[in-house]
């Protein structure tokens, strides 16, 4: 018999400001510090760019010590960093970067994208990295909608994106530090799937569009509840789409060390956080124009 996670908490998704820029921030929200190893989940648009309206423009910044990872749902994004990398990310596409010991990088809406106009929506993930890791060698991964394995449910009417870590007898192309699943979701109405996440990962579901039935006791509704996280009990949740809906389900083994946290810095101590300072305006991660 499958045993369902139990349903630790229910939030909403409340705005914030960042800048000029207007986004949902589930996590961390009062009450849910982190759900260890993800430390922050911002769900940003859907913004209307175009040539008058483009506030999505984020110039060269820092990271270190965690893994910063865009998910991208509508429109076109463009990145760059300091190890040269230069991408386009498209709707369905994933950018993961390891920050390491340090990187600096960019990212905006592609030029042809602003001058078409449309639609840009994504998720920013922040994923810790443990002590041993903090100082690794920074990396970037950038996986297309169509390289991405994909499980179906029995009715085929959910369709599951394996972007890291494993489902059914799909494994996600993303080479992770720690482990951990990253899936997103498109649901039809009445569609009903069963998820495997291990019993000991920290899991949660996050809602971008639509409505669910969790484990035939909680609702998720756009605008309303959007998050859902479980406890390291069971392995199985399960959902039906009440319409169509699109959600990001999110698990990993806890990392458990101890965080210090100042903006783009994600560290064990102050003292490394200091130093990450000093090291970024020393030009050590790097530089990018």
């Amino acid at each position: 018999m499958k045993k369902f996670k139990t349903i630790q908490h229910i939030v909403t998704s409340p705005f914030v400001n960042m800048g000029p820029i207007k986004l949902r921030q589930p996590l961390p929200i009062q009450g849910i510090e982190n759900v260890d190893p993800f430390l922050l989940l911002h769900h940003y648009g859907p913004y209307a760019i175009s040539e008058f309206n483009n506030p999505f423009d984020l110039g060269p910044h820092p990271h270190r010590g965690f893994e910063p990872i865009t998910l991208l749902f509508k429109g076109e994004q463009f990145h760059r960093d300091s190890l040269g990398n230069e991408m386009v990310v498209k709707a369905g596409g994933v950018q993961w970067t390891t920050a390491g010991s340090g990187i600096i990088h960019a990212e905006a809406p592609t030029k042809a994208f602003v001058e078409k106009g449309g639609d840009l929506e994504g998720i920013q993930l922040w994923l810790n990295l443990p002590a041993k890791d903090k100082m690794m060698t920074p990396h970037y991964q950038h996986l297309e909608e169509k390289q991405i394995p994909k499980v179906f449910s029995e009715d085929k009417k959910v369709q599951l994106n394996v972007i890291a870590g494993h489902q059914k007898n799909e494994s996600g192309l993303i080479q992770t530090q720690t482990e951990v699943n990253v899936f997103t979701v498109k649901a039809n109405e009445g569609g009903k799937i069963e998820i495997e996440i291990p019993e000991h990962h920290q899991s949660l579901i996050y809602l971008l569009e639509g409505e669910i039935l969790v484990n035939g006791l909680e609702v998720l509704k756009k605008g309303e509840n959007q998050m859902v996280t479980f406890k390291q009990d069971g392995s199985t949740i399960q959902f039906q789409a009440k319409k169509e809906t699109i959600l990001l389900v999110l698990s990993g083994k806890p990392i458990r060390e101890k965080i210090t946290q100042y903006g783009p810095y994600v560290m064990n101590t102050q003292t490394e956080v200091l130093e990450a300072m000093r090291d970024y305006q020393q030009g050590k991660m790097g530089y990018l124009y």
